[in-house]
């Protein structure tokens, strides 16, 4: 089912259609492999809910959430081990616009909030727009993934820090954290007395020999400071329906955030909860694990490639879709690989820069796209690249 050619083109995806005026690559024969969407339909069990929707002909206001709080606990248990009550989770307008409303909610202009860096390029938007100030803790490598040097962090926080945004798993690296390390994350924010808010958007797509741990579930000492956001979202690709869900166990925390959202007028998209719920569920769980044995496949293929064309590194993918790739062994200019992968191989990439500290030379790749793209762009990168070979 994942194989079956789907043309995004001309329907106002931002993924295809905008990849011309943003790259220079033309969709008629180029790829698109940078917003973090996928060119998959999400499960049947989604489609049947939308359906019977407009079957029924009627959209009005949505007050009857009780089986989308009900589902997502259902899902943190079932999938994640994680027990949580109905009343600790808020829907918001998808996990960016959840960022905003933490920042706004918990923080105060001028405060820095840390982001480990390089990380998504949303949460610096977001920051800077809310005139708090960015902190970045540049990540390590070790043996070609990233770590946490948590020796180095503690020499830059100032007194003036409030939060810390964790990506988990790690967005561009594809790093699923271990136990260890989210524990030394919870102690970091425990001595500089910072609230947590861990974005675990891509928590359910994990590969073979990884597995991702919840944050709440690592120290128990760290509820009263954490708040975690997760999204059907990325899992299910319907991030056009703009429903992210905040969980907040502390009830001084999860009181603040209810007057905030209430001062601001918000309130659940009744599509997207409605999607939500059917997706988690048995069958949106069975799609999931064969998503990911897919994905599996594709990412053995790009991998494959990339190790083949001196001077390319691709870090080693533990989860999500997003493939970050080292060209700085080429010893190539920006401009020099950019022209080659956008204008030769006609691959549209998100730029390394946007991520923060350590995103030079770097793009981020999406593989989440039937297998034939992938094998596509794989010969694409080999030719753009013949002369290092």
């Amino acid at each position: 089912m994942f194989d079956t050619p789907i043309d995004r083109r001309g329907t106002g995806c931002a993924k295809w259609d905008k990849m011309q005026e943003l790259y220079g690559v033309c969709p008629s024969d180029g790829l698109a492999m940078w917003v973090a969407d996928m060119d998959f339909r999400p499960p049947d069990v989604i489609q049947e809910v939308l359906q019977n929707k407009i079957d029924h002909g009627i959209y009005g206001y949505n007050g009857a959430d009780g089986g989308y709080r009900e589902a997502i606990c259902w899902w943190m248990r079932e999938r994640h081990q994680w027990s949580i009550e109905p009343e600790w989770i808020f829907s918001t307008h998808g996990l960016v616009n959840g960022t905003g409303m933490c920042v706004d909610t918990f923080t105060q202009a001028g405060d820095g909030i840390v982001l480990f860096t390089p990380v998504y390029h949303a949460f610096f938007k977001v920051i800077s727009a809310s005139k708090r100030k960015i902190v970045e803790c540049p990540l390590a490598l070790e043996n070609g993934k990233y770590v946490f040097d948590f020796a180095h962090y503690d020499t830059l926080m100032t007194g003036n820090e409030r939060m810390l945004i964790l990506c988990s798993p790690h967005n561009p690296g594809g790093r699923v954290w271990s136990e260890k390390e989210l524990h030394d994350v919870a102690d970091f924010a425990k001595r500089h007395d910072l609230i947590i808010v861990s974005d675990e958007i891509h928590h359910d797509l994990i590969y073979p020999g990884h597995k991702h741990t919840i944050f709440s579930k690592v120290d128990p000492s760290v509820d009263e400071r954490t708040i975690i956001m997760s999204a059907t979202t990325k899992t299910f690709n319907i991030a056009g329906s703009h429903t992210g869900n905040v969980i907040i166990k502390d009830d001084k925390l999860r009181h603040k955030f209810a007057e905030r959202m209430m001062a601001l007028g918000m309130s659940p998209n009744g599509f997207g909860t409605l999607m939500s719920e059917a997706a988690y569920s048995p069958a949106g769980a069975q799609w999931v694990d064969e998503l990911m044995r897919y994905l599996d496949g594709n990412r053995a293929i790009f991998d494959e490639a990339l190790h083949s064309i001196p001077g390319l590194k691709s870090m080693p993918l533990e989860g999500t879709y997003l493939c970050w790739v080292d060209f700085s062994d080429t010893g190539m200019s920006k401009a020099e690989l950019l022209n080659r992968v956008q204008s030769t191989a006609k691959i549209a990439t998100n730029h390394g820069e946007t991520f923060g500290k350590g995103g030079a030379h770097r793009l981020r790749f999406n593989i989440a796209t039937q297998r034939n793209n992938v094998t596509e762009a794989a010969s694409r990168l080999r030719e753009a690249f013949a002369d290092l070979q």
